[in-house]
């Protein structure tokens, strides 16, 4: 059976289970190992210019108590990230978003564009983002704050946008989310209310936290039109069995 009629494997934050997160190197080792996509997190500099990072803050992963948008790009892509033991001689830099777009458009490899918290204080940003972008076929955007997905859906109505599925969300309720198309849910809402939910509203859904161990992998639901992973290679052996 040919890759093409499996369910897409999205990488999560590129192949983060090999390599560091976020990073241009886990997006080419994603590539590598066969994923048919990339999830990735956008923040904003203090001057507003997107860049792939997934906290808020830099503590984790650059070592510094300040917040991504106090920092200008210029002191961004400079800093060196990883765990504290291994960032003194790593390589690894946080990419700009049009870096990694650019990279993307060349390999035509969809991107799940999540849009982060920062942008809520600066979403003038996501609207110059907006303008006159051009994404790899079937990617899309995918957020916690529907605020931030009416926008898209305002400034480019093709591009697909996916609710990310919280506590707060209100199911039966669903199809009054207009400006969403699919639902993003990690596994553990993989249940046949929230399947049906999804159906009811004809909203298809993604899963995350996907590890290549699931049964309904095999056979899964009609809804269901991508899977996030941090081991994507796991994931495309267990679609093949």
């Amino acid at each position: 059976m040919s890759r093409e009629s499996f369910i897409p494997v999205f990488a999560h934050r590129g192949a983060s289970a090999y390599t560091l997160e976020n990073t241009l190197k886990a997006f080419e080792k994603a590539l590598e190992l066969g994923a048919d996509g990339i999830e990735l997190d956008i923040q904003l500099s203090k001057e507003g210019i997107p860049v792939v990072y997934h906290d808020p803050q830099l503590s984790r992963l650059v070592g510094i108590n300040k917040h991504v948008n106090e920092c200008t790009i210029e002191e961004l892509v400079s800093f060196k990230l990883g765990k504290p033991w291994r960032r003194l001689f790593s390589t690894n830099k946080i990419p700009t978003f049009d870096v990694v777009l650019a990279w993307a458009n060349s390999q035509q490899l969809p991107l799940n564009i999540e849009l982060k918290s920062t942008i809520l204080d600066n979403k003038s940003a996501l609207i110059q983002m907006l303008q006159g972008l051009t994404l790899p076929v079937g990617s899309h955007f995918s957020s916690f704050h529907y605020e931030l997905l009416e926008i898209v859906k305002q400034y480019k109505p093709d591009y697909e946008t996916a609710l990310i599925a919280t506590k707060k969300l209100k199911w039966d309720l669903l199809s009054d989310y207009k400006a969403i198309d699919s639902v993003h849910m990690h596994k553990r809402y993989y249940k046949p209310r929230y399947l049906e939910a999804c159906v009811a509203s004809n909203k298809a859904c993604r899963f995350y936290a996907i590890d290549g161990d699931e049964t309904f992998l095999l056979n899964p639901h009609p809804s269901v039109i991508g899977w996030i992973t941090d081991f994507p290679d796991k994931v495309i052996a267990k679609q093949q069995r």
